[in-house]
């Protein structure tokens, strides 16, 4: 019987896994000529936003370094994807929100993603499974936003 411990480190490992072959296979698809995934990553989480966001608040939801994610926004600001504010509540800060082109490209690239995604996923997994899955790992990405926040 396997410990707590055990269980835990076997149930990462295999989030890992799987997170590592669908990310190479949503790589390898025809669908980033407009943005790169990652690219995508960052307007599909603005996209989300109901408001214009502080970096520091994109950095929290995205898989980049803030140096990193600093060079991204200044390319997506350059191609008119993403747009810079001034933070009215403070002169020194910026906030981030799409453009109407990067609103566009987000859905175009999003509408062709999403039915990726749901193939691989469904193909694999009952409708049950995908929302014990959905719960599971909310249940995660809350926690780990409590200890952090």
């Amino acid at each position: 019987m396997r410990s707590r411990s055990r269980l835990a480190n076997d149930a990462w490992e295999a989030l890992l896994s799987a997170h590592s072959v669908l990310i190479k296979q949503f790589a390898a698809e025809g669908i980033w000529s407009d943005v790169s995934m990652r690219e995508y990553d960052v307007l599909y989480t603005l996209s989300k936003c109901p408001q214009p966001v502080r970096q520091s608040e994109l950095h929290r939801h995205v898989l980049l370094s803030q140096p990193a994610l600093s060079r991204m926004v200044d390319r997506l600001v350059e191609r008119g994807l993403v747009h810079r504010d001034s933070d009215p509540a403070d002169g020194r800060g910026v906030r981030l929100s799409l453009t109407a082109d990067g609103r566009a490209r987000q859905r175009r690239v999003g509408l062709r993603h999403g039915l990726s995604v749901a193939r691989a996923v469904a193909a694999q997994v009952s409708a049950e499974e995908m929302r014990q899955l959905e719960t599971i790992c909310r249940k995660l990405a809350a926690r780990s936003r409590e200890e952090s926040g």
